[in-house]
Formats: C-alpha cells, structure tokens, sequence
C-alpha cells in the first residue's frame, strides 16, 4: 500500500509499520507517521488492526511527557502536522540514529527465555538458574540488539558489541538511561495495575548539540510486552495488552516459509481491544 500523499511534505520511507516525511523546505524536523500495519517476527501482517496508529501515537505522546527528564525528539509546536494525520503523526526533530535497539527486561520471557535456555544469558548478562518463562529477573537487564536493515532480523548483541558500535561513553549513556527510563515507566504502570516486562527504546544525537536524544515511538504496544498485574499475581502470566495475540497465532499457523497466512478476524479485533485497553488504563 503506497505512503498517503501530504501538501508540503516529501514522503522519504517506508518502515514496517511507519511512515516518514521531509518537508519540501528542510528545516530539521520530520514527520513520524504511524500506520495500523502489524508485524510479527520483522514480517508486515494482513490485515491491519483499525486504529493502532492513533492509539499508539497517543500512548508515546503520553509517555514523553512522563519521562520529562530525559530529552526527546517531540517538537513542541505540533501545528504543522497535516489534519488528514494528525491522530496518528508526530512532528519530530532529525537526529543521528544510534544503530542499537535498546532493550530492557524487568521479566524473562519472549527471545530472551529462549536465549536463557542455550546459554544462562541474555546477551551476555548471566542469570540464575531455574528461572521460567515470565519469572520477574533480580534486577533489569540491559540487552541490546543490532539495528539490521529493513526486513531483516534485530539481532541481539553483548555491551561489549555496543562499545565497538558506538564508543563507550555512548554505550553507557544508551544502557544507563534506557534503565533509568525502564524503572521510571516500571513504577508508573505498576500504579496502574500493569507490569511492563520488557520494552525497546531507541536513541539520537542531535546534530548540532550532539546531546543523547530519546527517538521514535516510546513504550508502545509494539515496542513493550504489558502484562495484567492482577493476572500474574493469581498465576496466570502473560495476559497482555499488545501484539502478543497475533505473535502467538502466527506462530501457531505458519513454519516461516512463503508468505504468513492473513490474520482472522477475531485475532483483529482482539488485539485492536487490547491496544485501546492499555491506553486507556495508562492514560486515563
């Protein structure tokens, strides 16, 4: 499906699930535009979930105005954003992407019980043994991935990758304030009944100042796994508010050969339901 045409923009890519625009007279800023496209395991679904790109535009908004000590990419003045996008775009500054997918996990559960069950580790951080999937870890952890190219799998990287990346000066700036934020984001959902077992944050530095700038969405439901507090103290784990429901159904339906089968109706709208009822426990 081709990228909407927007007066006084040029459209520059396409990601996944996002679109990203210039304007015609540069001036340092872009325009994120989030689309109700899924993906699962790097691959775009059919058929898209009604709404997603408006709730969780929403749901960065809310967060970036919640972690106010950490610089973000958000433009202050949102006027410019076209009306024809306007629920579902963010008019942000450009910045020199890191190329480091900065994952936190409060939980172990998803890759990183995999990972955990070959070696003992999560990206190099050793962990005790016997855990099980969804046990709460002794502490976060810090467990990065490399940002592949378009289409291709984030593969998950040591810290010591990440100094060989980026510099070790920025390497801990990424690992310190991705856990800051995490424990931040932790204590505020727990208040609300939710437990944010993992979350993915990216980051920039601005051109001009070189400052560490928080980037792209922030504590989505496509970039955290939310689960229900109440739930997971009776026992039952990983009742969650994001994509977990269609992760789970493609996995059940297709071997990752030749195209992934178009996603039923009643796995569309209950995701679509638990989009809106983590915005709405979060935000309201």
């Amino acid at each position: 499906m081709s990228a909407p045409q927007l007066p006084g923009w040029r459209h520059v890519a396409s990601g996944k699930v996002r679109e990203l625009y210039r304007p015609q007279v540069a001036d340092g800023t872009m325009l994120l535009v989030a689309t109700d496209r899924v993906s699962a395991f790097d691959v775009v679904l059919t058929p898209a979930i009604p709404g997603k790109g408006a709730l969780l535009t929403r749901l960065s908004r809310w967060w970036f105005e919640h972690l106010p000590d950490v610089p973000n990419h958000l433009v202050a003045d949102q006027s410019a954003v076209p009306r024809a996008v306007r629920d579902r775009a963010m008019l942000v500054r450009s910045l020199h992407m890191h190329p480091v997918e900065c994952v936190v996990r409060g939980y172990l559960t998803g890759s990183g019980l995999l990972e955990y069950r070959r070696t003992g580790a999560v990206c190099g951080v050793a962990l005790p043994a016997g855990l099980q999937d969804g046990d709460r870890l002794p502490e976060p952890i810090f467990t990065p991935a490399f940002k592949a190219e378009p289409g291709e799998h984030d593969p998950n990287i040591t810290f010591d990758e990440v100094v060989a990346l980026v510099g070790s000066e920025t390497a801990a700036g990424l690992r310190d304030t991705s856990l800051h934020m995490y424990a931040t984001a932790e204590r505020i959902s727990r208040e609300r009944g939710l437990l944010l077992a993992d979350t993915k944050f990216e980051f920039g530095d601005d051109p001009v100042t070189g400052e560490l700038v928080l980037a792209d969405e922030v504590l989505t439901s496509d970039s955290s796994r939310y689960w229900d507090a109440a739930a997971y103290d009776e026992g039952r784990r990983g009742v969650g508010f994001d994509k977990q429901i269609v992760r789970d159904w493609i996995q059940e339906h297709w071997d990752g050969k030749g195209s992934p089968p178009v996603l039923p109706p009643e796995i569309v709208t209950q995701t679509a339901a638990r989009y809106a009822e983590l915005v709405d426990r979060l935000v309201s």
